[in-house]
């Protein structure tokens, strides 16, 4: 009972992932959200591509906020125009991040996902991770072939296929803390 109870709480580490920080900000708010705090992207280089509505990050890209870290090699931001209102100018609306190449998501709270891509569907608040995902708290783990976090119903899938099966690893604690 113990053991499942802990792995029940690992896995909900999937969600915690990009659900509210202690700011009680979304990943949706911290990425896009202007009441939010500022997002730095750095990278080798930038393109912005307005025709087909997207903001491509190549080589090295490091993208912080005060809460987390996304290091990969390619980011594409792709947007739509948000509605105006009265007393706004144009702005634009993120519809789907996608990180591509050796991707690292760090949180300051503590846990590492790992993956060779990420895509976040920012209107269904959907997160897939592909390409060997892996995400790790301490030296618990879990990997599969996809992970999908959905983080408006705060629930996570891990898929295998094929021969390759979801693998979890759940280190003994302590009973004293």
């Amino acid at each position: 009972m113990m053991i499942f109870f802990r792995f029940a709480l690992f896995l909900s580490f999937w969600v915690l992932l990009f659900q509210p920080s202690a700011s009680g900000q979304t990943l949706k708010k911290a990425l896009g959200d202007s009441q939010g705090q500022p997002i730095v992207i750095k990278s080798n280089s930038l393109e912005f591509d307005h025709q087909r509505k997207m903001v491509t990050f190549s080589g090295n890209v490091d993208a912080r906020r005060e809460d987390w870290t996304i290091q990969c090699q390619k980011m594409i931001v792709y947007y739509g125009e948000k509605a105006k209102e009265s007393n706004q100018k144009d702005s634009m609306k993120i519809e789907k991040i996608i990180a591509k190449g050796d991707v690292k998501i760090t949180r300051s709270s503590g846990g590492l996902a790992s993956a060779e891509e990420a895509t976040y569907y920012w209107d269904e608040e959907r997160v897939v991770l592909t390409g060997k995902p892996v995400v790790q708290q301490g030296d618990d783990l879990v990997e599969g072939t996809i992970v999908t976090l959905f983080l408006k119903e705060n629930r996570s899938l891990v898929e295998g296929s094929g021969d390759t099966r979801v693998r979890a690893v759940i280190s003994p604690r302590s009973e004293k803390r």
